[in-house]
């Protein structure tokens, strides 16, 4: 632990970690509630085009705008622990940031005791927005795959 890196209570990790999980929250759904919009602008622009077309441009769209949500919030994670001094580097906190959020967890990059509450808050908020990322996708496919195969 460095000299300037904030001390902070199991009790400050939880809240700590649920703010930044619930912000990161937001975003995810906040995105996906945009992405409905633009998919539906998207899906008007396509809609004379191939079927193949259609579910390609269609899907890589929401696709590409799911991983950029995630990209975000891995991100975000890594701002909040170099501003708490969790990191020295930006390159050791956006990779502990996005093993933790995927749920890699290569143990190669670990957070000092009084931050490891608040970093398990990570692996959680990635494990609920992927949920809802898939959920998504799937609900977009079921939408679209019955229109690709009449």
């Amino acid at each position: 632990m460095t000299p300037d890196t904030l001390a902070m209570s199991q009790h400050d990790q939880l809240l700590w970690g649920s703010v930044v999980l619930s912000v990161c929250a937001l975003i995810h759904v906040g995105l996906l509630a945009a992405m409905i919009e633009v998919l539906a602008h998207i899906g008007r622009w396509v809609k004379n085009r191939s079927r193949m077309f259609r579910t390609t441009v269609v899907v890589g769209a929401a696709f590409v705008m799911i991983v950029s949500s995630h990209t975000i919030q891995v991100w975000f994670w890594a701002a909040v622990l170099l501003h708490m001094n969790a990191f020295d580097y930006l390159y050791d906190a956006l990779y502990f940031s996005l093993v933790t959020y995927t749920t890699v967890g290569y143990g190669d990059v670990v957070l000092p005791v009084e931050f490891r509450v608040f970093g398990a808050f990570g692996g959680v908020t990635g494990i609920l927005c992927f949920g809802i990322s898939t959920a998504f996708l799937v609900s977009l496919i079921n939408k679209l795959l019955p229109k690709s195969l009449e």
